[in-house]
């Protein structure tokens, strides 16, 4: 009797705390749908009573928004998978090589996630700015191709892979690149799931830099769009606009990570445990 009352105590707190981190969203897609009498009404309706998606139309006229989705998509591929491809290479050297200091290099590494990236900011402007890349595709990508935090967390799962697969790999002629890549790589999957979103949301959300680099309203990125329409936040009666932008803005992540969840829940408990 205890157990199936605690149990279902469990349950009800559960239920609570999946009610209170979704409501944002479900306000969100539903404010997106009301028209602008709707949006007004007090006291507040808390579902459209005729779902109206206008705003979504409105969005693409307003701000260049579908050359946004296409240039975030653009950056955040190509720097997701610039991410994936040096956490790998970098973690299999930390944890299968052996190399003098390499210990107090792994430390340098992990010390740069405590650096907030805004201290890099003035640097990387002037960087790029005397190779006269502002304002480009690879001013967006390359700051971001390498990440601290892949590398530990690919070097943790990659330590737990037996050196004796490695050894046979070697004695039967394979080289560091196969053994790499066509060996060590397939064991990742809940690793590479697990970065590879981690990664994208935190590339398709990057505001700051962006702002600072871009200067032409065709190279907006999605979050740079959304800051676009905040001429509408100043009336209530605009909010379904800015609602539909911010819907099509996460919709994106939302859609990747529902596709790998599976990988990303195991990746998260594997995390950390591998020696």
């Amino acid at each position: 009797m205890f157990n199936s009352f605690k149990r279902l105590w469990t349950y009800f707190w559960l239920l609570g705390i999946g009610v209170v981190s979704i409501f944002p969203f479900y306000w969100m897609v539903s404010s997106s749908l009301k028209t602008s009498e709707q949006l007004q009404s007090l006291p507040p309706k808390w579902w459209p009573v005729h779902p109206n998606a206008s705003a979504y139309q409105t969005i693409f006229h307003v701000v260049a928004f579908g050359r946004a989705i296409g240039n975030s998509l653009i950056v955040t591929g190509v720097a997701t998978l610039g991410i994936l491809t040096t956490s790998i290479m970098a973690g299999y050297v930390f944890a299968k090589y052996r190399f003098r200091s390499k210990e107090i290099l792994f430390t340098g590494v992990l010390a740069t996630m405590m650096i907030p990236s805004f201290v890099a900011l003035v640097p990387l402007y002037f960087f790029f700015s005397r190779l006269n890349l502002l304002n480009s595709y690879a001013a967006l990508i390359l700051p971001n191709v390498g990440n601290a935090f892949g590398i530990f967390l690919m070097r943790q799962f990659i330590a737990g892979i037996p050196e004796e697969l490695i050894e046979a790999a070697r004695i039967d002629g394979a080289s560091e690149w196969t053994i790499l890549w066509r060996i060590i790589t397939p064991l990742l999957g809940p690793a590479v799931a697990t970065l590879g979103l981690f990664a994208f949301v935190f590339q398709w959300n990057r505001f700051l830099w962006p702002l600072t680099i871009v200067n032409t309203p065709h190279m907006d990125t999605v979050v740079l769009a959304l800051n676009s329409l905040e001429s509408y936040t100043s009336s209530v009666q605009f909010a379904n606009v800015v609602m539909a932008g911010t819907v099509v803005g996460i919709l994106p992540s939302v859609l990747l990570f529902i596709w790998l969840q599976k990988y990303f829940i195991r990746g998260v408990a594997m995390t950390g445990i591998k020696e």
